[in-house]
């Protein structure tokens, strides 16, 4: 096997090369793509909390249910063949797939799934509030979260909650299943293997991972005992390719089997192609720039509601986002129970100026923005630095790889950030809670979630927009939801743009790619060539 993969690895590499003939093809049983990666951070389910890596953990990991990607309101098991709520409505029942193993030739067991969920309790990296929002933490976790038989798991919630709300939790990378014997044997210093994990995999998905080199790209390897079936291809491997026309290019070669960035002008170039398919799903993805409220003038309300009126949203969508990106501005992404499509700003200069004014800052001011030197982000940031060049402000980008831009904004240390934020799971509270919660507003809390990421202190928000989380009646639920984006839309510091259509373009012999609602559901095991 080593030896086999040695020379499949030499042959593409070989075929890979940029300077490659015209007629280079890549090797009929790999998959390559060439993506944006560079935001990857961690491959651990527990810290991994980018798009990109999510990506990569769904293909690798099980998790305990998932839900049918054509109708989304419906759940499906993966290692869980049955799960049931108690009539205490806080004590759920699990129970575990026979059979199945993980890449290693382990059983997977209730203990593992256990140990999953506890590890990621007490890490508590980025995505560990998914879990905590129970009422789980370091200190209870191991009582609240138990193998009661080899096949079956419990679990115990603080209070009652909608069950789905709960379930839709655990559809989530941070709640996918590891080797628990595999992950112990590599721990180092009670990390709970969270080093090793970071570039290594533990999973019994369609795939385990070769190998990943940050910001360069990630090789993973068929599993051919995976419970749901052998996928259509034995590897597949995602090359960093940040230039979209690049990534064009390549594809034409015929050295990269898909082109996942396409910009507006690609899919044009390529729509009336017979030789290329395009694929395009609507993603929960939303395209914003948040405001910090640690710097004084970003503060002022009449700064934060005037830059909503300076930025020209559908000029961004016209020239630079058209196929891609569709304008919206509101946190909850069409197709979530309570979602608005109310658009209340467009581009007017008078309106920004004389709000800037109001501020006290009639001849505007100097900040900076983080930028991920990507398309299209960078090519947006600069046109919203030349739209409020008009009303005198100053505006210095700021660029940086996606793992540089997100771990300065993940710290509090930005004016403003530019990026995106994509649901955890198809519930509408993945992005109300993230947008309009922000319970503890200190350097150190626990919960840090996207305003608390921009200093944004808002206590009355916060209890109105936990309240819905509990509303058994979906229409109060909705009417809350609502009415909470609408509040948020005129007050918040987030400038909320656009919502995200994802698109991937292909030679018309390759086909497969699954597009999913959200980037955890962006599956390989189906792809194949002819």
């Amino acid at each position: 096997m080593r030896m086999e993969f040695k020379l499949a690895a030499a042959a593409l590499a070989a075929t890979l090369a940029l300077g490659g003939a015209a007629s280079a093809q890549t090797p009929r049983d790999t998959i390559v793509m060439a993506k944006q990666i560079d935001d990857i951070i961690s491959l651990d389910p527990a810290e991994s909390f980018e798009f990109s890596g999510s990506e990569v953990v769904a293909n690798i990991y099980d998790r305990l249910i998932g839900y049918d990607l054509k109708d989304v309101t419906k759940l499906n098991g993966e290692l869980a063949t049955s799960w049931s709520v108690a009539p205490d409505g806080v004590t759920y029942t699990f129970k575990i797939r026979p059979g199945v193993k993980f890449h290693s030739g382990n059983a997977v067991t209730a203990e593992d799934a256990a140990y999953s969920i506890q590890r990621a309790v007490i890490l508590n990296k980025s995505p560990g509030f998914i879990l905590t929002q129970f009422g789980l933490n370091k200190d209870n976790v191991k009582d609240k979260v138990k193998a009661t038989a080899p096949d079956t798991l419990v679990i115990v919630t603080d209070k009652q909650y909608a069950p789905t709300f709960f379930y839709y939790c655990l559809t989530a990378p941070v709640a996918a299943v590891v080797d628990s014997k595999l992950v112990m044997a590599n721990a180092k210093d009670n990390d709970f293997g969270n080093a090793w994990l970071k570039q290594n995999s533990a999973g019994s998905g369609a795939y385990k991972l070769r190998v990943w080199r940050a910001s360069d790209q990630y090789t993973l390897e068929a599993n051919k005992n995976w419970f749901r079936g052998v996928p259509k291809n034995n590897r597949v491997v995602v090359r960093h390719i940040p230039e979209t026309a690049t990534q064009r290019l390549l594809l034409e070669k015929g050295d990269v089997d898909y082109a996942r960035n396409p910009s507006k002008d690609d899919i044009a170039a390529l729509r009336n192609n017979k030789a290329y398919t395009i694929e395009s799903g609507n993603k929960g993805a939303i395209l914003y720039l948040g405001l910090n409220q640690k710097n004084p003038n970003l503060a002022k309300p009449e700064v934060r509601e005037a830059l909503k009126w300076l930025t020209d949203y559908d000029t961004i969508e016209r020239n630079l986002t058209a196929g891609t990106f569709k304008t919206h501005e509101a946190f909850l992404p069409i197709g979530f129970l309570g979602a608005i499509d109310d658009k209340p700003y467009k581009f007017d200069l008078a309106k920004g100026k004389a709000l800037l004014a109001a501020a006290g800052l009639p001849n505007g001011f100097t900040v900076t923005m983080d930028v991920r030197t990507t398309s299209p982000i960078q090519d947006i940031a600069q046109a919203v630095q030349a739209q409020w060049a008009q009303a005198g402000i100053k505006l210095e980008l700021i660029p940086g790889d996606g793992r540089q831009t997100l771990t300065k904004y993940r710290a509090r240390n930005h004016d403003i950030y530019i990026g995106q934020w994509g649901p955890d799971y198809q519930d509408p509270h993945t992005n109300a809670e993230t947008f309009a919660i922000n319970l503890d507003n200190t350097d150190d809390a626990r919960s840090k979630t996207l305003a608390w990421r921009n200093a944004w202190d808002i206590p009355g928000m916060s209890r109105t927009t936990l309240a819905a989380v509990q509303e058994q009646d979906p229409n109060k639920r909705r009417m809350t939801y609502e009415a909470v984006q609408r509040e948020h839309q005129k007050v918040s510091p987030f400038v909320i743009m656009s919502q995200q259509i994802e698109v991937a373009i292909s030679k018309t012999n390759v086909s497969g790619y699954i597009i999913g609602p959200s980037f955890d559901n962006n599956y390989y095991h189906e792809i194949a060539k002819k």
